[in-house]
């Protein structure tokens, strides 16, 4: 007996869509087939729906230990499963940084029965802890996390032997955030001596530039080949950076890219109307360079979409332009924003389940998820992908209670997650206790 069965779905995995039937038996998907006859403690008809791997985000900040007036495991993982995500990799920048083994493990210990999502955490990387980086247990975290770009906890790496060092010893991925910290400082100059503190929003894909964005990913690669490290790229935003990539099968690449959904939606014309709210970095810049990254993530250059969730209070966020930080909070509607995307011949459904499942899995090496395949996890989202509805904030899960979706009319919805087996997002609301478990890895 199934603890769960699936009929009629059309399960979107590996390039097809066709409709079968998905059997799951304590936590792993047991038996996929065109009609399952076993008899199972519950079954979901899922007729006229597509039936996805869950999202795996591979660039989240819940704000967990030190911020959680922001965010914290639970309430942000519970947005995260209502948004169609299964699994995520949060960043180090939190109080105290992940910069060692012991916060590492701090981490894993306050997700431990309160995250609604599986999880993995980044080890930070700073200017004083290579030791640190060089005796990581490679089982131990998902990659190491390097801020090239001073950005939201100022974690930035700028010594340049350091990181030759690090680039040198990493065992497992190196992840960036690439923006040139000196030149970003320089127009930040430029900007107060034309506009005081009153500068506008409108400026910050400017004063972030994509300049200083290219000089810093190119370095990165550079550091990359010379070393042969494997490096992922995050949150591209610009045309020129898109050149720096190539396209082919992620088991190929040495570097591979990310882009996240905020860059794919938005564009530099929405400052105008939501400010602050979708100031974040690396900035949001122009419709040209938006699609340009959509055509990265179609013809492979771009290899994952994540989310860079990022919440901050409405009290810090409706803030004079140096005074707001940068981040918004997106998991909630991220595979919906997608979705639409898909609805409106931006993408193929099976492009974006590549992109946010499949690419995730095989660059991270995780063990058993990112796929619809026997003996996997059954880490699933079903979505319809005709409903529409307008995003409110009633309905918003986030400890800081906003989201730059708010008043935007989506289609494409989340109607059912399933982590390890466990329903986990009925639809409506939060089904059962907390699922998510740690992630482990197929690493050499």
């Amino acid at each position: 007996m199934f603890d769960l069965l699936i009929v009629n779905a059309r399960v979107v995995n590996e390039g097809t869509i066709r409709e079968l039937d998905v059997g799951i038996l304590d936590g792993r998907i047991d038996a996929i087939a065109p009609s399952l006859s076993r008899d199972a403690k519950k079954v979901i008809d899922a007729r006229g729906r597509y039936l996805l791997p869950g999202m795996i985000d591979d660039q989240v900040h819940f704000r967990e230990p030190g911020l959680t007036s922001k965010g914290d495991m639970a309430t942000e993982s519970a947005a995260a499963v209502a948004g169609g995500i299964t699994t995520y990799m949060e960043m180090p920048n939190v109080k105290p940084p992940t910069l060692d083994s012991q916060a590492l493990e701090a981490k894993y210990a306050l997700a431990r029965g309160r995250s609604h999502a599986n999880y993995a955490f980044y080890h930070g990387a700073s200017n004083d802890n290579l030791e640190a980086i060089k005796a990581l247990d490679p089982s131990a975290t998902c990659g190491i996390k390097i801020f090239m770009g001073a950005s939201t906890g100022n974690m930035l790496v700028d010594a340049p032997q350091t990181l030759e060092d690090i680039f040198a010893s990493a065992k497992i991925p190196v992840i960036t955030h690439c923006e040139d910290t000196p030149m970003i400082q320089e127009s930040e100059r430029q900007a107060r001596e034309r506009f005081g503190e009153q500068v506008p929003f409108s400026l910050h894909g400017e004063i972030r530039s994509r300049e200083a964005c290219y000089k810093s990913s190119s370095m990165a690669i550079d550091l990359a080949r010379k070393h042969g490290t494997r490096l992922h790229v995050l949150h591209l935003t610009t045309a020129e950076e898109m050149a720096l990539f190539e396209s082919g099968p992620v088991e190929g690449k040495l570097i591979t890219a990310e882009a996240c959904v905020h860059h794919l939606w938005f564009c530099d014309e929405d400052y105008e109307r939501l400010g602050s709210w979708i100031k974040c970095n690396p900035a949001i810049k122009t419709a040209a360079d938006r699609q340009a990254i959509r055509e990265a993530v179609n013809d492979g250059r771009i290899d994952i979409v994540a989310t860079d969730h990022a919440p901050h209070t409405l009290e810090e966020k409706n803030n004079r332009y140096f005074s707001a930080p940068s981040g918004m909070p997106l998991v909630q509607h991220a595979l919906s924003s997608l979705l639409d995307q898909v609805n409106a011949g931006h993408f193929e459904l099976t492009t974006i389940v590549e992109k946010t499942s499949h690419n995730v899995a095989r660059r991270f090496e995780l063990a058993d998820r990112g796929f619809i395949r026997e003996g996997y996890m059954a880490d699933l989202v079903l979505v319809d992908l005709e409903k529409r509805f307008t995003v409110t904030r009633d309905e918003l899960l986030y400890k800081c209670g906003w989201s730059p979706f708010e008043n935007t009319a989506l289609r494409g919805s989340i109607d059912t997650t399933i982590v390890n087996g466990v329903v986990a997002w009925d639809g409506e609301k939060l089904a059962g206790a907390p699922a998510g478990q740690r992630v482990t890895y197929r690493r050499r």
